[in-house]
């Protein structure tokens, strides 16, 4: 998705260019990436299939919640389940382009996902 495709937002600010994958959930990891994006940053939200748990959050609105769509703001979203080839696939071309991967997964999660440290950060 890059910045000059159209119809997306042109980004403005200092974090300008940078992309960001946001795996993280609930409220503290998807806030700071959407300071992030506030910021100029590409920000691109990867949920499971069944979404964020924020999703859930009871709401005034009645079809989404007011907490996942103000701490998930200026974001694209996309859904990949990471337990399976193909969404590890996508996901691993994906961190070829970004700058920055925040998630607030468990110590041994990453591992297990197969997207640990290791074998990312080149």
């Amino acid at each position: 998705m890059p910045p000059d495709s159209g119809n997306e937002r042109q980004p403005a600010g200092p974090f300008s260019g940078i992309r960001v994958l946001d795996l993280s959930s609930y409220i503290a990891g998807p806030y700071a990436c959407s300071l992030l994006a506030d910021s100029g940053a590409e920000v691109i939200k990867i949920e499971p299939h069944g979404g964020d748990s924020l999703r859930h959050y009871p709401s005034t609105l009645e079809t989404e919640s007011r907490a996942f769509l103000g701490t998930n703001r200026s974001k694209y979203g996309l859904a990949l389940d990471l337990k399976r080839a193909e969404g590890l696939t996508v996901f691993l071309r994906l961190v070829e382009s970004a700058d920055v991967l925040v998630h607030n997964f468990r110590p041994s999660v990453p591992e297990r996902l197969g997207i640990g440290y290791e074998r990312i950060r080149s």
